[in-house]
């Protein structure tokens, strides 16, 4: 793959620093974006995009298949080129230089053969995140068919090190994401009692009680879905949970997930209040109750994720508090 990009004057040394420069070109091969990276085999890695680049454009290769493998750093592109050189230049692959869509779309573009795209970001949280989030643009460009290859460690260049004999850095949960997906699969389903359930979601929501009002809420919706079998409904719904969270969209502290859960609980027993309802109108009463589900589920996640913040800000005030009379 490296004698393929060099030969296309994609890859080359500069002669000052001895820097990697990976450079990208436009539909006409004239180069309109330059990064350079250190080739230091210790220490921390020196990365820059040269100034004047268009980042519309980054490093890539493009193949005559219908599939494009996208990779946060030029560098993670050719590790995993080195990984499985099967048959590489017949698929595409473009580098972004950082989680930006910018490049990738401006490829998708000018290719319209390309269409099943394969996202290959860090394994972090912040792969994880451009996942989600660049799964969801280029599913409002049209783009469906999308998937995932990641790491076994940190990023792709980590697999080649591993392979290699060198000691790889390890791959970095999503705390949060883990958390959200963990809560909505430890949900249990119970027999729906409608003349209850407000007085449930009540009680749930006053005593902080979330993965509890989480399951009422679910259990809830099933209720008003009424297809039957409603236990697979309600494993159908935990995966709807988790197949459609996004954690770089779940933001802010946990007293404004409160307040967006206390919104959606005031909205959902006004409408428990109809003692009639349509077809439709039962599917707009299970959609809200499975809103108020996910707003639970989040609360519950910020509340295991706040903890241990809340008690080493409160370590930390005691030791202050200890040195400051020890010092009187």
């Amino acid at each position: 793959p490296k004698k393929g990009c060099q030969s296309t004057k994609l890859l080359y040394e500069d002669a000052e620093h001895h820097n990697a420069v990976f450079v990208g070109v436009d539909e006409h091969s004239i180069p309109r974006q330059a990064h350079k990276r250190s080739t230091n085999s210790f220490g921390k890695a020196f990365r820059i995009t040269c100034e004047g680049s268009d980042t519309k454009y980054s490093f890539a290769h493009f193949g005559k298949s219908a599939k494009l493998f996208v990779f946060e750093a030029a560098i993670d592109m050719l590790s995993y080129l080195t990984l499985n050189p099967q048959n590489w230049q017949e698929h595409s692959y473009i580098a972004m230089n950082g989680v930006y869509e910018n490049a990738v779309l401006t490829a998708l573009k000018g290719r319209s053969s390309l269409s099943e795209i394969v996202i290959c970001t860090d394994n972090d949280e912040g792969g994880i995140d451009a996942f989600h989030r660049l799964t969801d643009i280029l599913s409002e460009k049209g783009y469906k068919n999308v998937a995932r290859i990641d790491p076994k460690f940190k990023d792709w260049n980590e697999d080649l090190k591993a392979k290699n004999g060198l000691e790889p850095l390890a791959a970095v949960p999503h705390r949060r994401n883990e958390f959200y997906h963990n809560t909505a699969s430890d949900l249990k389903y119970f027999e729906c009692n409608p003349y209850k359930l407000s007085s449930q979601i009540y009680r749930a929501l006053k005593n902080e009680q979330y993965q509890d009002l989480a399951e009422i809420a679910m259990v809830g919706s099933v209720f008003f879905i009424g297809k039957g079998n409603e236990n697979v409904m309600f494993e159908k719904l935990k995966i709807k949970l988790t197949r459609e969270y996004r954690a770089y969209l779940d933001k802010g502290k946990l007293c404004s997930k409160q307040d967006n859960l206390k919104n959606s609980v005031c909205s959902v027993l006004r409408d428990l209040k109809q003692t009639a309802r349509t077809k439709e109108q039962s599917k707009q009463t299970a959609k809200a109750l499975f809103e108020l589900a996910d707003y639970a589920v989040k609360c519950e996640v910020e509340q295991e994720l706040s903890s241990p913040q809340i008690m080493q800000e409160q370590e930390i005030v005691m030791e202050e508090t200890e040195e400051f009379q020890m010092s009187m």
